[in-house]
C-alpha cells in the first residue's frame, strides 16, 4: 500500500493535506532561464501555499530528431540544478537515463526521476533505489497501471521506500495519448501518485507543422488536471514555460506561466471541496 514520506518539508502521500506541484521547463535552456522559471513558479505556488518541486532535464535523450536540442549535459546541468536549489530553497527533480549517471544525479538533486520509456529498466531502477533519494517513476505509455507495482518493487527491494509514480497517458493508436483515470486509483495502491498534466496532452512524434517534433493540445491541461485532483492524486506535474512557442523542448504541450495561478486555484478549490466532505 502507498504510504507517506517527506521531501524536505513537502509531505508526499495519503496523509498529506493538500496537493504538491512539480513544475519547470522541459529542459534546462540556460542557467538564467532555469533560475527565472524556478523563482516565478515558486512565487505563484507560494501565493496559494502549494508546496513546490522544481523540474528540468539536463539531457533529453529521447528527442524525435538528432537536430533537437537536448540540454547542457550532465556536468553543467547538475551544476545549474544545484544553483537553482541554493538560490530558491526549493527541492529539485531531474530525470536520469543511464545507471552509470545515477550517483552523480542523486548527489545534486532531491528527487531522481525514471523516464516513462525506461520504467522497466531494472538496472536503472535498482541504481536509483540504492541512492536513498526519493524516486519518481513515470508510468510508461505502454505499461498497464497494475504492472507498475513491479517497478515499485524493484526500487523498494533495493532498500528505498521513498517512491511515487507519475501517470502521463497511455498510447492510443499512433501519435496520440489517452488518460485512464482509473489508473490513478490503481497505482495509488502501490505508491503515492502524481498526474502529469502536460505530457498527457502531448501528441508524440506527430510531425507538427512538418517538423520532427511532438505536438500537443495544451488547452486540455486544466480539464485533465481538474479530473485528476478530483480522482484523488497526491500531486500535479506540469511543464511550465514563460514562452512555450520558443521553448527548446515540448513547448507544444507546456502550460504558459501566465496561466499557472488560475489552474492551481481551480485545483485547490476541488481538493478543498473533497476534504470538506470528509
Amino acid at each position: 500500500m502507498a504510504h507517506s514520506f517527506k521531501i524536505g518539508d513537502i509531505e508526499i502521500g495519503h496523509s498529506a493535506g493538500s496537493i504538491f506541484l512539480i513544475a519547470g521547463p522541459c529542459v534546462i535552456e540556460s542557467e538564467a532561464h532555469a533560475l527565472k522559471m524556478a523563482e516565478a513558479i515558486s512565487k505563484e505556488a507560494g501565493k496559494l501555499q502549494v508546496r513546490y518541486i522544481f523540474k528540468a532535464s539536463y539531457d533529453k535523450a529521447n528527442r524525435t530528431s538528432l537536430e533537437s536540442f537536448r540540454g547542457p549535459g550532465l556536468e553543467e546541468g547538475l551544476r545549474i540544478l544545484q544553483k537553482v536549489r541554493e538560490a530558491t530553497g526549493v527541492p529539485v527533480l531531474t530525470d536520469v537515463h543511464e545507471a552509470k549517471d545515477v550517483a552523480a544525479v542523486a548527489d545534486a538533486v532531491d528527487v531522481v526521476q525514471i523516464p516513462a520509456f525506461l520504467c522497466r529498466q531494472t538496472d536503472l531502477l535498482v541504481a536509483a533505489g540504492q541512492q536513498g533519494k526519493a524516486v519518481n517513476i513515470k508510468k510508461g505509455q505502454f505499461v498497464s497501471p497494475w504492472d507498475m507495482r513491479h517497478a515499485v518493487e524493484k526500487v523498494r527491494e533495493s532498500g528505498n521506500d521513498r517512491i511515487f509514480l507519475t501517470e502521463r497517458g497511455s498510447s492510443f493508436g499512433y501519435n496520440n495519448l489517452v488518460v485512464d483515470m482509473r489508473s490513478l486509483a490503481i497505482m495509488r495502491q502501490f505508491a503515492p501518485v502524481v498526474f502529469d498534466a502536460t505530457h498527457s496532452v502531448q501528441l508524440p512524434s506527430s510531425g507538427a507543422n512538418g517538423k520532427a517534433v511532438s505536438g500537443g493540445q495544451p488547452e486540455f491541461i486544466p480539464l485533465l488536471s481538474r479530473a485528476a485532483v478530483a480522482a484523488g492524486v497526491d500531486g500535479i506535474f506540469m511543464e511550465v514555460h514563460d514562452n512555450p512557442a520558443e521553448a527548446k523542448s515540448d513547448g507544444a504541450n507546456a502550460l504558459h506561466l501566465d496561466k499557472l495561478h488560475e489552474v492551481l486555484s481551480q485545483l485547490l478549490a476541488i481538493r478543498n471541496a473533497l476534504q470538506s466532505q470528509n
